[in-house]
Formats: structure tokens, C-alpha cells, sequence
């Protein structure tokens, strides 16, 4: 693991627009003591890491639907790093593959972890995938068939999502509306299929066999569970076994046994929260930072409350979680690039040492993701400039 960095926090003290100001820097109650102990577990407080590997490890999984949202969620917690360097780690390295672990969703996981979560998640989705498919008309032999000619496509090398559609459309299979999704995620459940490396920006499948070098299969699942529990903490303790369940897609009696196989390695937190026995938490007021769609901060347990409160707008009707600005550890607004401007909705002002922060963090997303520098625009309630 590389050396992680660290960056000065903010000093304590609250103002109305949520900066906190003053020289104490002890949190207010206990939600901002358990909010700056998540933070800084996610390399969102005075620590970022130094490479994409390190953050990924630390969070474990990051939610990876879309492919901007996970490079960014690499940018904010690191230093000095660029959306290629994801891409590379994807592509050459093969340190990194997305595919379809935890919740059912797509997670972008390091290369070594991915054997051991699939062994441990793939099959309580198996039963919801093949139930979707059924109500298309596509029974469980034909399934195996469709997995089949997926696997043997991309033994030849990697293939895009267009090209194994076209193959699996001449085998008369259905690949219209969510058909071609449901059957690549039987593929990815039934066999190993993965996204790995990227052709000319589009995210290509391949085989895990023969992409990853395969680790020795040395643990049992009591030994997988206690390597997820602490592996789980490092990136989000304080948390609880239905926090861990809940940002797994495993049963709760599950969560509890792993977190019992690893009790003498963790301490009380309160309210069944646990922490590891040598984690260090986060203090004080994290600096105003810019988090991409999907970030984990808003993924990793049962009640995102304590970021955020009752902040509205920011998970939509059909399940987008939104790009967000969090100002003292909260979010505080709402953001988005149209024609690569960086751009701020807030339902109140900002204040302008806030703004001076958000713009330099604006600069940075600019840079890492290669666009060209803009300014920072502020849009108050009802699309108003706000000055």
C-alpha cells in the first residue's frame, strides 16, 4: 500500500452556512464525532491516498455504474492523480475490474479481492437474475447457453458489450430492452466475466480466468467473512453488522458472524457500532470537497443521515444518487458539468471562504478528468446565478 497524505483540517466552530470556524476543533455532538470518524475511514478527512490501488483497498468497493462517478470517487481521496491513472490500472496493470459484486450493482474492486467476494456474493444474486430472466422468456437452459457463448467470445481476447450482443442476437437469444444486461450479468454470477480494460473509452469484457492471475482458494467462508468484516471497517467504521449487510447484499446473521469471527480485533464505538482495535479516527472539519455521483460516502451503511441530514434533491425518484459538495462534513449542495463547467446548486449562499475552496477543488476535478479550466458557477434555488 502506498504512503497515504495528509492535508491540513478545518478548524471547529459552526457558522450558519456550515463552515465551522474558531479554534476548537472537538466535534459538536456525538452524529459530528461519528461523521468525521466515517470520513476520515473514507479518505475524506486530513488523509488521501497517495494511489488508485490504496483507495480502492481502502473502501473495498466502490459503486461503479457509471464510469465518470468511480474516477472521481479515486479523485477526491487522493493526491495528485488523473482519471488515466484509473484507466490504466483497469487496462495495463490489471490491478482493477468492475463487475457485478455486493449489492447487485456494479463495483469497481481490486483484482486480488474480486476471487473472494464473487465466491461470497454471486450466489445470493443468482436467484433474483434468473427470476428477471424468466419473465423475458428465457429459461434456465438457455441461460447456460447464452453464458456459454459469452465465455467462449471472450476467451479470444477482450470484447465490448455491442459485440457480445450481436453474438448472442445470432443465437437467437434476446438481447433487446434489459435482455443483453440480465444474460451479462448471468455471466458474471455463473461464470467470471468482468470489465477490465477499456478500447477507445468503452469499458470491454473479459474472462477473470484468464485476465487475473487466479490466488490459491486457502479460506473457508468463516475466514472470508472475518476478512470482509475487517476490510469493511478499515473503509467505514464505525459501523454495525446491518450497516455491513445492507452495503454487501448479505444476510444481517451473516454480517453478525463476521463481525463476531473478528471481536478481538475491534472496540466499541456505541449504539452496536464497532471500530477496528488499531483504526485511527478522523477529528475535526474535513475541507469543503466536491464528491461525483454515486460516491461511497452515501452507499456504505443502513442511514446516510449523518452526511446527509436532510439535504434535499440529492437521491432522485429513479435512483441516481447526485453529484454533491460537502461543506464541514455535510453535503451542502448539489453539482454537475454542462459543457464542462463546473456548476453549484445550493438551496442558501455560500460563504467565500467556502466558495475559494470549492473552486480550487472545481480546478482539480477539471484536471484530473483532462477538461479544459473553467470557472465555478453558483446557482441558488430556481437556476439564479448566485454572486
Amino acid at each position: 500500500m502506498g504512503a497515504a497524505q495528509k492535508r491540513p483540517e478545518r478548524p471547529g466552530g459552526r457558522s450558519t452556512n456550515g463552515l465551522r470556524r474558531g479554534s476548537n476543533t472537538e466535534p459538536d455532538h456525538p452524529r459530528d464525532a461519528l461523521s468525521a470518524a466515517r470520513l476520515g475511514s473514507q479518505l475524506l478527512g486530513s488523509q488521501r491516498a497517495a494511489g488508485v490501488e490504496e483507495v480502492v483497498e481502502r473502501l473495498l468497493a466502490i459503486q461503479a455504474q457509471d464510469a465518470r462517478a468511480f474516477r472521481l470517487a479515486v479523485r477526491v481521496r487522493s493526491t495528485g492523480l488523473s482519471a488515466a491513472a484509473v484507466d490504466a490500472a483497469l487496462s495495463s496493470s490489471r490491478t482493477l475490474v468492475v463487475s457485478g459484486l455486493c449489492r447487485g450493482t456494479l463495483h469497481l474492486v481490486r483484482a486480488a479481492d474480486y476471487w473472494w467476494l464473487h465466491r461470497l456474493t454471486a450466489p445470493r444474486q443468482l436467484t433474483a437474475n434468473a427470476s428477471l430472466l424468466a419473465q423475458l422468456g428465457v429459461r434456465d437452459a438457455r441461460v447456460e447457453e447464452a453464458v456459454a457463448v459469452v465465455m467462449a467470445e471472450v476467451s479470444a481476447g477482450p470484447k465490448s458489450r455491442s459485440e457480445l450482443g450481436a453474438v448472442l442476437a445470432e443465437e437467437g437469444l434476446p438481447t433487446g430492452g434489459q435482455g443483453l444486461v440480465h444474460l451479462l450479468a448471468a455471466a458474471s454470477l455463473r461464470a467470471h466475466l468482468v470489465r477490465g480494460p477499456l478500447r477507445e473509452g468503452e469499458h470491454c469484457f473479459v474472462d477473470a480466468e484468464r485476465w487475473l492471475p487466479r490466488p490459491p482458494d486457502g479460506q473457508g467462508r468463516d475466514e472470508t467473512l472475518a476478512t470482509l468484516a475487517r476490510r469493511y471497517l478499515a473503509g467505514h467504521g464505525p459501523a454495525s453488522p446491518l450497516d455491513l449487510a445492507r452495503f454487501c447484499g448479505i444476510a444481517v446473521g451473516d454480517a453478525r458472524l463476521a463481525f463476531a469471527r473478528i471481536a478481538g480485533q475491534t472496540r466499541g464505538f456505541g449504539d452496536g457500532m464497532e471500530v477496528l482495535e488499531d483504526q485511527h479516527l478522523g477529528q475535526g472539519v474535513p475541507s469543503p470537497r466536491l464528491l461525483g455521483m454515486f460516491d461511497p460516502i452515501l452507499h456504505g451503511w443502513a442511514d446516510r443521515s449523518f452526511v446527509l441530514s436532510d439535504y434535499p434533491g440529492v437521491v432522485t425518484t429513479n435512483g441516481i444518487f447526485r453529484a454533491t459538495a460537502l461543506v464541514a462534513g455535510r453535503v451542502a449542495g448539489t453539482w454537475s458539468l454542462p459543457s464542462g463547467v463546473p456548476t453549484i446548486s445550493t438551496t442558501e449562499p455560500l460563504a467565500a471562504e467556502v466558495k475559494v475552496m470549492l473552486e480550487e477543488e472545481a480546478a482539480d476535478v477539471l484536471r484530473f478528468l483532462g477538461l479544459a479550466p473553467a470557472p465555478l458557477r453558483y446557482l441558488q434555488p430556481g437556476g439564479r446565478e448566485q454572486r
